[in-house]
């Protein structure tokens, strides 16, 4: 897989809302909620062109009965796919370039709140996340045809505010 990393596009946030009404329409009462999230979520930084949807489920059991109904979008079910208690699906254009990811968790995971706590600890600390964007950029020109490479130069970077963002998120549920 190519790793393309481009400068921020306003456009992005409206293809979340138009995905996520249409996810949320076909599953129904199986969605608490659909978070945009990823770098295409954090206003002004660089990012891979994905949309990275975050589905909040009732009962992750339940969604797995409703695989084909993704199907009907055009999503892929790939199951945990390396990360337990996550269903993972994913979406390709017609020139097989992936558009969209969803990751789904149970209302009540603790995936499910490190994945928000990321986001928003970023878009709430601007300066770490200009660090984010140009470590991306500078791993997609380092690795342009490795995209476990360019995974692997991330994964430190992500730990570090992960951890950093479920503490200061705790202190913000104090305030």
């Amino acid at each position: 897989m190519k790793v393309r990393v481009v400068p921020y596009d306003p456009q992005w946030k409206l293809a979340f809302v138009k995905e996520a009404g249409q996810i949320a329409q076909l599953l129904g009462d199986v969605v608490v909620a659909v978070h945009h999230i990823g770098s295409t979520a954090i206003p002004g930084i660089h990012a891979k062109p994905i949309i990275d949807i975050l589905l909040e489920v009732v009962d992750i059991a339940e969604l797995d009965h409703r695989t084909t109904a993704m199907a009907q979008l055009g999503y892929e079910a790939k199951g945990e796919l390396g990360i337990p208690g996550r269903r993972y699906f994913r979406k390709d254009n017609d020139s097989e370039t992936r558009t969209h990811q969803v990751h789904a968790f149970q209302a009540d995971s603790p995936g499910f709140a490190r994945h928000l706590a990321f986001r928003d600890y970023l878009i709430a600390h601007p300066e770490e996340a200009l660090k984010y964007s140009a470590l991306k950029q500078a791993l997609a020109r380092a690795h342009p045809d490795d995209i476990e490479a360019y995974m692997d130069g991330k994964d430190p970077f992500i730990k570090e505010r992960e951890a950093k963002a479920i503490a200061w998120r705790a202190v913000q549920s104090e305030e």
